[in-house]
């Protein structure tokens, strides 16, 4: 994009992750003075390392390639929205089969010297401690704000709605549960079919709480160490406890008679429904530091559950987030403050290639309000536009972080497919709904034609 001698409207980013970067790459690419703070090296938090922005922590993966991985449809359209994020990481690929994963230090001093070149962006290093009270500014502070920083923040969109760590259930896709074993049903009968169940007789339950008992979990890092409060107890720690304990928790049976034998289980696992369209359910009470093979493993074996597909697994962690759908507006800005901005994970997505996702549509809102040129919101058929729904459409009670998934795209209408059909069908409509709002957002940028690539197909 050009740029004239004017000077053109400021923008102030706090925090130079993937987010702050993208964020200000959009910005200042619209023509946008961008002024980009960024701590390090000057205060490193106790997971980064690396002076360079955009840093990398816990692995060089950005995870799937193929268009049946919601995340390989991300990051096209990110690719086909010449993010500077995709930029670097094609630019900085090493082999890693059907997934996209980077030379971690290379990918990250490609970003620091692309930002450092522009001449609309002025880096600064230096701990922002506060948030300026004037002008225009998007926080894109990441998962590991710093105090002061969070006590702020905390002060502006309320204390109650910005919370310090995930405890965070599994999720299933609803098609592969096996509803000859679960049923649909509320404890008690009150509120509707509101829950899918799945019962456990004695032996099941004994085995269950063993298995879990011997499991192998997560080890904590010293800057993930929470207080586990009672409503988030990890899950293998509540069977620590007692061998009744999750019987009498969230496996309680009771209200709960099973319509194949009109009686109560022994206990009784409760899903449910996590997003609008009712394709994905939460495994009730299920938080858990358990690693990923275990819990694929274990929580398989619980009756009805037998050929779960996960589309999001448990953990808990340190995270600073804010309630995004009680916070912020569908344009990422606070409801009580429209010159603030959020971007990328401390607004509740979850994962590198959703940090910089939001950091993408971040800038461009902020660009266009700065400009008087309101910007348009992706479609909901997109990966972008699923993964603001989730920001904006969340119910707010239970809002946890999230990474893409096609469980937060509109279902596809006419007849039902196959998993991996439907997948790439909606992986197509995606690419297809993207073209005519990248052409108005993004002008300059060549037209590219809607189908989607051949990628490698996985899990």
């Amino acid at each position: 994009m050009s740029h004239t001698n004017q000077t053109p409207p400021a923008l102030t980013i706090i925090g130079a992750g993937l987010a702050g970067c993208e964020a200000a790459w959009q910005a200042a690419e619209q023509g946008l003075q961008v002024t980009l703070l960024e701590m390090k090296p000057h205060t490193f938090s106790p997971a980064h390392h690396n002076p360079d922005l955009a840093e990398l922590v816990c692995s060089n993966s950005l995870r799937g390639a193929g268009m049946n991985n919601a995340v390989g449809c991300l990051k096209e359209e990110l690719r086909r929205c010449a993010t500077l994020f995709m930029q670097a990481a094609d630019a900085t690929a090493v082999p890693a089969g059907g997934a996209l994963a980077v030379d971690r230090d290379a990918f990250s001093r490609t970003i620091t010297e692309r930002i450092s070149r522009h001449p609309l962006i002025t880096l600064q290093r230096s701990e922002q401690v506060g948030i300026p009270p004037e002008g225009t500014v998007i926080i894109a502070t990441g998962p590991l704000t710093s105090d002061a920083l969070a006590a702020e923040i905390a002060r502006l969109t309320g204390s109650q709605h910005l919370y310090f760590y995930d405890a965070i259930a599994p999720i299933i896709e609803a098609d592969s549960i096996d509803y000859s074993i679960a049923w649909k049903a509320s404890r008690y009968g009150r509120g509707g079919d509101d829950y899918i169940n799945c019962p456990l007789s004695r032996e099941e339950y004994f085995d269950f709480i063993e298995a879990l008992k011997a499991a192998e979990k997560v080890p904590g890092k010293e800057f993930e160490k929470v207080v586990h409060f009672e409503g988030c107890m990890p899950v293998e720690e509540m069977a620590e406890r007692g061998d009744l304990t999750l019987a009498f928790g969230p496996m309680k049976p009771v209200g709960l008679p099973d319509p194949r034998t009109g009686r109560e289980a022994f206990a009784v696992v409760q899903l449910r429904q996590d997003n609008r369209h009712a394709t994905l359910f939460n495994m009730v009470g299920f938080q858990t530091k358990l690693t990923y093979p275990e819990q694929r493993r274990i929580f398989r074996t619980i009756p009805g559950l037998q050929n779960a597909n996960f589309e999001r697994l448990g953990s808990m962690h340190r995270n600073t987030f804010i309630n995004a759908p009680t916070c912020l507006d569908k344009h990422l800005r606070l409801k009580t403050d429209p010159r603030l901005f959020f971007a990328g994970q401390i607004t509740g997505v979850e994962g590198y290639v959703e940090s910089a996702a939001c950091g993408f549509l971040a800038g461009l809102f902020a660009a266009g309000q700065l400009q008087d040129r309101p910007v348009s919101l992706p479609p909901a058929t997109t990966a972008l536009g699923a993964l603001l729904g989730h920001l904006s459409l969340s119910s707010p009670d239970d809002f946890q972080p999230m990474n893409v998934n096609y469980g937060l795209f509109p279902p596809l209408e006419g007849r039902k497919r196959k998993r991996a059909d439907r997948r790439l069908a909606m992986a197509e409509r995606a690419l297809t709904d993207l073209e005519p709002w990248r052409q108005q957002v993004l002008p300059h940028l060549p037209a590219i034609s809607p189908l989607p690539q051949e990628a490698p197909h996985e899990d």
